[in-house]
């Protein structure tokens, strides 16, 4: 099955909560009030806080408050996500939110007890591909080796956990090339990451975005294929898994977006809306994303993001059907 996405900038969500009397918008305290804090619901070190903190002079300067990130990391997620859902919803927790922690953590963790459609989406950020990554020194260096190398002796992959998108590509990847890899959970990213640099794990379907490019170039992890429709710019060298045999359409790509509990005010979306489609308006933020190998969507208008988030939410909860998976 191929997972693209369309690609779109930030943009309102659809807001479920009804409109304040204009008595209440005259009394209501300008946001925002205290700080906010950009939640990133996995450790630090990894591609979401990467970027958390790339957009974040640029996120406080456009707010006018002070901006921080916090990680909040664990439960596939879930823990972040609580996190911002809790009372008060009023705007001053967001979160660095993409679909394994709104969609899937939700359908594979009885812990996590909300669903995705309890957000809403203020803005999209980036989308980037999935790529395979490898130790530095396992003994193949495209995919075909790898599958030869993985039928000989059971290999070990890294994801941010149960159900995650990285765990669900690495197990259709198993299924296609007939093997079985040993699935090892991590609280974030960036602990994979070392992980897989230090040798601890052989390999990790992660995305092309935050420290993951930089690794490639400094020889510190080797990059072994893209899970995308066409080639990447940045690695033109670098050979999609479809073009394997037996691989064709193994897409995975992944969005990142700023969201917010979808009862906050609808004036604090708008506003956590107006700050970040100016601070990703802003070149040399746009070029500092993309230099790490992702793609910033161009704006698209309030009802096509919540659309589009909605379909979404309906082909994760599809995927996590096909392939199985249960909450635990």
């Amino acid at each position: 099955m191929t997972f693209t996405r369309s690609r779109f900038l930030a943009s309102l969500a659809a807001l479920a909560a009804a409109p304040f009397s204009s008595g209440a918008r005259a009394q209501a305290a300008p946001y925002p009030r205290k700080s906010v804090s950009v939640i990133v619901p996995y450790s630090a070190g990894g591609p979401a806080d990467a970027m958390a903190r790339q957009l974040q002079p640029a996120l406080q300067k456009a707010l006018g408050g002070t901006v921080i990130v916090e990680n909040v990391g664990g439960a596939g997620g879930s823990l972040g996500v609580n996190r911002v859902l809790a009372p008060p919803t009023d705007g001053h927790a967001v979160l660095l939110a993409s679909p394994m922690d709104l969609v899937l953590a939700p359908l594979t963790m009885s812990a996590a007890r909300y669903q995705p459609e309890d957000m809403q989406l203020v803005g999209m950020i980036i989308s980037t591909d999935l790529i395979l990554l490898a130790r530095k020194g396992l003994p193949a260096s495209n995919v075909s080796e790898l599958i030869a190398l993985a039928k000989r002796g059971k290999l070990s992959y890294g994801s941010v956990g149960q159900g995650s998108l990285f765990h669900l590509a690495a197990e259709q990847f198993s299924k296609r090339a007939g093997i079985e890899m040993i699935h090892v959970p991590y609280k974030g990213g960036g602990p994979l990451v070392q992980d897989l640099m230090g040798g601890q794990i052989d390999l990790a379907f992660f995305p092309l975005a935050g420290p993951t490019l930089g690794a490639i170039q400094a020889d510190r992890i080797k990059a072994l294929a893209l899970a995308s429709t066409t080639r990447h710019p940045l690695l033109p060298q670098l050979p999609l898994v479809s073009e394997t045999p037996g691989f064709g359409e193994f897409s995975y790509d992944i969005w990142g977006a700023l969201g917010v509990a979808r009862s906050t005010p609808p004036e604090v979306s708008a506003k956590l809306h107006a700050a970040l489609v100016e601070t990703l308006g802003q070149p040399e933020i746009r070029k500092l994303l993309e230099s790490a190998g992702p793609r910033v969507p161009r704006p698209a208008p309030p009802d096509e993001v919540d659309r589009l988030y909605r379909q979404e939410i309906q082909r994760y909860r599809q995927l996590a059907q096909q392939a199985g998976i249960k909450p635990e």
